[in-house]
C-alpha cells in the first residue's frame, strides 16, 4: 500500500503565495508522473499541474506564470508553490501519483486533499 501526505493549504490573501507538499511512501519501487489537481463544489475535478520522473512539467491555462510544481526524486515528494494567487484559486487540491509497486505494475494514488482559501 501507499500513503501520500499533503501539507501546506490554508488561508492567504489574494496576491499571496503558498507552496503544497505531498510526501508518498510505502511500497513503491518507482514514482512515475506526480501532479496536483484541484475541485470546486458541484464542479468536476481539473488539472492544476503534473510533473513526470524526468522532470518534463504541463500546466493549465489558469497557473501558468504562477505554478511551480517541482519534484524530490530521494525523498518521493512533490511540490506546488503557487504565487499571485487569485480568489478563483480557490478550491481543495489534490495531489495525484502514478506508482510502481512492482516491476510493471502500476497503481494511482490519491491524497485526502488540501483546502486553499484565497480572499479578495
Amino acid at each position: 500500500q501507499v500513503q501520500l501526505v499533503e501539507s501546506g493549504g490554508g488561508l492567504v490573501q489574494s496576491g499571496g503565495s503558498l507552496r503544497l507538499s505531498c510526501a508518498a511512501s510505502g511500497s513503491i519501487f518507482r514514482l512515475n508522473a506526480m501532479g496536483w489537481y484541484r475541485q470546486v463544489p458541484g464542479k468536476e475535478r481539473e488539472l492544476v499541474a503534473t510533473i513526470i520522473r524526468g522532470g518534463v512539467t504541463n500546466y493549465a491555462d489558469s497557473g501558468k506564470g504562477r505554478f511551480t510544481i517541482s519534484r524530490d526524486n530521494a525523498k518521493n515528494i512533490v511540490y506546488l508553490q503557487m504565487n499571485s494567487l487569485k480568489p478563483e484559486d480557490t478550491a481543495v487540491y489534490y495531489c495525484n501519483v502514478g506508482v510502481e509497486v512492482g516491476l510493471g505494475v502500476p497503481r494511482n494514488y490519491w491524497g485526502q486533499g488540501l483546502q486553499v482559501t484565497v480572499s479578495s
